[in-house]
């Protein structure tokens, strides 16, 4: 079962890659920053909470045919893709379709360009680097 958080990391990731989440037939929410320095921006969380507050099974990701609500039931996990290796929805249990959202994006993965990321704690990653580098003397 895919956590909320898990969900919203998937969301976060496609969303740098131009996917849209669709609610229902009628509205669409692409935010235009999804980062802002460590942490996601203001405008992904709004977007974020916009989508909490919707009917998720009325919600999912363009190129995909799971709503956010099936995500969070037990029958599913998010993990990365085999070929491009961006988080995509898998059953944990029974027949797997052969899709990824990233199958209709011309020229994906592009290797030469910055992966979609997660937010990244300077402080944290500098601390665990330190306690890496401490732990070898």
């Amino acid at each position: 079962m895919a956590s909320f958080e898990q969900v919203k990391r998937y969301l976060a990731h496609w969303f740098q890659l131009g996917r849209k989440v669709k609610i229902g037939t009628a509205e669409e929410l692409l935010p235009k920053s999804v980062l802002q320095g460590d942490r996601y921006s203001p405008e992904f969380e709004q977007c974020w909470a916009q989508i909490l507050q919707s009917n998720l099974e009325k919600c999912y990701l363009e190129g995909t045919n799971q709503t956010l609500s099936e995500l969070l039931q037990p029958t599913w996990e998010i993990n990365p893709c085999a070929r491009c290796e961006m988080p995509v929805p898998i059953l944990s249990v029974g027949v797997q379709p052969l899709e990824c959202p990233c199958a209709d994006l011309p020229l994906w993965p592009d290797t030469e360009l910055p992966q979609p990321r997660s937010p990244i704690g300077s402080r944290d990653r500098l601390a665990d680097i330190r306690d890496r580098l401490a732990q070898r003397k």
